[in-house]
């Protein structure tokens, strides 16, 4: 059980409930602040105050005045006209991870919800009832409109969700898993749309997986290494401390661990080359600075999962109902932004280790890494799809952070675009991982021809988990679902969890 206050949310008891489908509870400090701050929204309600989104219009609209008899109308139409959204519709992870981050923000207390919504969103949670949710439509300010108010139909027994692996309507949901829809009180519509969580959602389950192909793209590059007669002496802990960035220093150091007893790298310890290309000698200097990004959007989305994001927001201690910004994506759509561009140098870097790989001038191994060439093509179209890759991760590169589009008659006229963040970031990592996967490959079919050298501890690991998924190539064959098993060993996060377990990463 994991309870749900608004503040002690982190990445990774985010993951525990969303994958591991843990089950949440509101905390009792958050039970009375939610309580709290609803009666703050009531008091106002009762003396008559002009509040926005209580008594208001929203947006360009906030100038009209709503009768209090027409309350309860407004925050139903508000979810039906905002359920705009667009194309594919999010999976049900990405839809658990939503929900659980407005349920997480709603229980700070800051938004005037009635607890029973919010315990209705925890209900949801734990019984697994997943809203259906399209991946398109919001601008990422005011918040994830659109995305949210297709969760928020369901609350009221409208729209679509998941249950039980089966998509059906928002009230049939809800009855198959005996939870009663509500009928929103003045307010509670707006607190239900008005955040970031579609965005920070993504991206915290992105983040996860860039962080694990940090450490297995030091793995592959050290198989690489080992591949191409490679040295690691430009990789010497002294060499580091000159530049003592944290990441450099930590990729560095997993690559003389994955080294560690490669009989091939004793074997040309007295060559004549000097030293490696970049992708080979400068993989600690680019694979840190990956990481040193990487630690700046934990830190951004760590805020985010416990930030409240409404508006406007309620201070239960001093009774103020204040009109504020926290919920434009701007921190995590830099941060998203800065995940893709992140990936995007993992994936050229180790797309140019496999045209090393590849190369029999360089790496004194057959052209395209197999026997009988010219006959047999081998490696040479995995590298064709990675460079295809590569080039596309460049044009997802492109900033959206730095677009910016009015909407809503000029009233929001600056926006985030951190929901098109998060979807590129997202491709960026699954272009990636193929373009790592394809470099394993390549890797471990050099390693092959090194025999009886052995490898180091590292290659010798990752050669044995893809060799018993994966035969050596030893005439052409179709490649297609080999790259797929090598995708799905690294996306699954099944070879990061073996390599744990093996003590690779410690």
């Amino acid at each position: 059980m994991v309870y749900l206050n608004g503040n002690s949310l982190t990445v990774e008891s985010f993951h525990q409930i969303v994958l591991g489908l843990e089950p949440v509870a509101l905390s009792e400090e958050a039970k009375q602040n939610i309580q709290a701050a609803r009666a703050i929204v009531d008091t106002a309600i009762k003396k008559g105050d002009r509040v926005y989104s209580i008594n208001t219009g929203f947006g360009y609209l906030s100038k009209v005045t709503v009768p209090n008899e027409k309350l309860k109308e407004l925050q139903v139409n508000l979810i039906r006209s905002h359920a705009s959204g667009i194309g594919e519709v999010h999976s049900e992870t990405e839809s658990r991870a939503i929900l659980l981050l407005r349920t997480n923000v709603l229980a700070k207390g800051f938004s005037g919800v009635r607890l029973e919504l919010v315990e209705l969103l925890v209900e949801m949670l734990n019984r697994k009832v997943h809203p259906v949710i399209p991946t398109k439509g919001s601008v990422g300010a005011s918040g994830d409109l659109a995305p949210l108010a297709h969760l928020a139909a369901v609350v009221l027994g409208e729209g679509e969700a998941f249950f039980e692996g089966k998509r059906m309507t928002g009230k049939a949901a809800l009855e198959k898993a005996e939870i009663k829809p509500i009928e929103l009180a003045p307010k509670e519509g707006l607190s239900l749309i008005n955040g970031t969580q579609q965005m920070t959602a993504l991206g915290v389950l992105n983040l996860k997986k860039a962080e694990e192909l940090a450490d297995l793209a030091d793995l592959i590059a050290s198989a690489s290494l080992d591949g191409v007669l490679g040295t690691e002496k430009a990789f010497a802990a002294w060499v580091q401390e000159t530049r003592p960035y944290q990441g450099q220093k930590r990729s560095a150091e997993l690559v003389r661990r994955f080294m560690d007893g490669s009989e091939i790298a004793k074997s040309h310890e007295s060559c004549d080359r000097v030293q490696d290309p970049y992708s080979f000698r400068c993989a600690p200097q680019v694979h840190g600075a990956i990481r040193e990004l990487l630690r700046f959007v934990r830190e951004t989305l760590s805020v985010e999962l416990n930030a409240a994001t409404d508006n406007p927001l309620v201070n239960s201690k001093t009774g103020e109902l204040i009109s504020q910004g926290n919920f434009h994506g701007q921190p995590v759509a830099f941060a998203l932004d800065i995940l893709g561009m992140a990936l995007s140098e993992l994936a050229s870097l180790s797309e140019r280790r496999t045209a090393k790989l590849i190369d029999p001038q360089f790496s004194s191994l057959p052209a395209f890494l197999v026997k009988d060439e010219g006959v047999n093509s081998g490696f040479m179209i995995p590298h064709v799809a990675a460079a295809a890759l590569v080039s596309e991760n460049k044009l997802l590169s492109h900033p959206a952070s730095t677009d910016s589009i009015p909407t809503s008659n000029e009233k929001e006229d600056h926006v985030s675009m951190g929901p098109l963040a998060a979807r590129k970031a997202k491709t960026a990592l699954q272009n990636t991982t193929y373009v790592l996967a394809i470099e394993a490959l390549a890797a471990c079919q050099a390693l092959d021809f090194r025999k009886p050298l052995k490898p180091g501890r590292g290659p010798a690991f990752l050669h044995h988990e893809i060799r018993k998924q994966i035969p050596v190539l030893e005439v052409d064959r179709y490649l297609h679902p080999d790259i797929e098993t090598a995708f799905n060993l690294l996306n699954s996060g099944e070879l990061y969890q073996k390599g744990n377990k093996e003590g690779l990463w410690q």
